[in-house]
């Protein structure tokens, strides 16, 4: 890993997928982190190659297979997999094995004990293995995270937090695959990303509790689970996500013993990636009109005026590479362990069974 040597020499990163991960997330905020350099993507499409190549110039390097891009092991610095959720085991397992640290999308794994086994590898060999759970840095999270640094709502007692979406029409694709092999469904997609949020605000879950449903016609995975953590703590989380929510409700409502605080809306970093806007491009990045500041406050709805405005802390997508980058470089600590990606995937894994066998699941 030759790109280490020197603090002022780019890591270089290899980036395995380029469909909407790695092309909407995970290339432009490499590419716009300060220490590392994307110098190849693996995707064998003629046309994402030549939309990689339009975005990030002519020197950038193309892999047809995961395997061709770790034959030259030894001229990169990061792995980074953005690939359909049934390849991040083995190829996370063949860069590490090949002596590579390695960037993960969520979800690491499809149990938690693959994450455990991943986790052991990477301790093995004094690597990096990071998970990709950008939504740790959205601005309605970090808003969250303040309010209750400041003990603006008191004991939490309930956490409401939903990622509804209005798709009455499957998609198709991997994500909605029914083969288990596939890792697909919601409870996994958008599942993984909630249960991480509540589990770094309130720690370990005690028990689990879902409800799973496959709603649309032609539908061949969920795609409207709710699932209830009680946490050790005994703050209760319910999470809802589901592409069949016709009138979508507040993203965040959390509950206090002082106040609460409600939250509609979007942070606008994906939108803004969609959008082909980039971080340090001369704009201010993540900042939310403030039309769309959530409220704090007690006894009334926020619909009618009750509470007041609550600014919106920006969010910081890029913070999360600038992150993996020290880790690499400097030993700092890692923003997401493939530890706490197992404790989330232990939530997920008892929510399937709790909806599928109609029970309780205890931790």
């Amino acid at each position: 890993m030759t790109g280490m040597t020197g603090t002022g020499t780019p890591l270089r990163v290899g980036l395995v997928g380029y469909g909407l991960a790695g092309s909407v997330f995970h290339a432009p905020l490499i590419a716009t982190t300060e220490g590392l350099a994307l110098d190849t993507v693996v995707t064998s499409n003629p046309e994402r190659q030549a939309q990689a190549r339009a975005e990030f110039g002519d020197g950038l390097l193309f892999a047809a297979t995961p395997d061709e891009l770790l034959d030259r092991a030894d001229e990169l610095d990061l792995i980074v997999i953005a690939s359909p959720n049934k390849t991040h085991v083995p190829i996370a397992t063949a860069a590490l094995k090949a002596g590579l640290p390695v960037v993960v999308d969520k979800p690491i794994a499809g149990t938690a004990a693959e994450a455990r086994e991943l986790a052991a590898l990477a301790d093995e060999r004094g690597l990096l293995l990071s998970v990709f759970q950008n939504r740790r840095w959205d601005n309605d999270f970090l808003t969250l995270r303040k309010l209750f640094a400041d003990g603006e709502l008191g004991d939490v007692w309930r956490f409401e937090s939903r990622f509804e979406r209005w798709r009455p029409q499957p998609k198709g694709g991997w994500r909605e695959s029914g083969d288990p092999a596939e890792i697909g469904g919601l409870l996994y997609d958008l599942g993984s990303h909630l249960v991480d949020q509540a589990l770094v605000l309130f720690g370990p879950a005690a028990s689990v509790y879902a409800e799973s449903d496959v709603r649309r016609p032609g539908a061949l995975t969920d795609d409207d689970t709710f699932i209830a953590i009680t946490h050790e703590n005994g703050v209760r989380s319910h999470l809802y996500v589901s592409a069949t929510t016709a009138q979508l409700g507040p993203r965040f409502r959390v509950l206090g013993s002082q106040a609460g605080y409600v939250k509609y809306g979007l942070d606008p970093q994906e939108a803004d990636l969609r959008d082909g806007k980039r971080p340090g491009a001369g704009a201010e990045w993540g900042v939310e009109p403030e039309a769309l500041w959530g409220r704090v406050g007690s006894g009334e709805s926020p619909l009618t005026g009750g509470g007041r405005p609550e600014p919106t802390v920006p969010g910081t997508y890029p913070a999360y590479y600038a992150a993996v980058a020290a880790a690499i470089r400097d030993g700092a600590p890692n923003p997401v362990t493939a530890h706490e990606a197992a404790a989330a995937l232990e939530v997920l894994e008892a929510a399937r069974r709790s909806a599928r066998e109609s029970v309780v699941v205890s931790l």
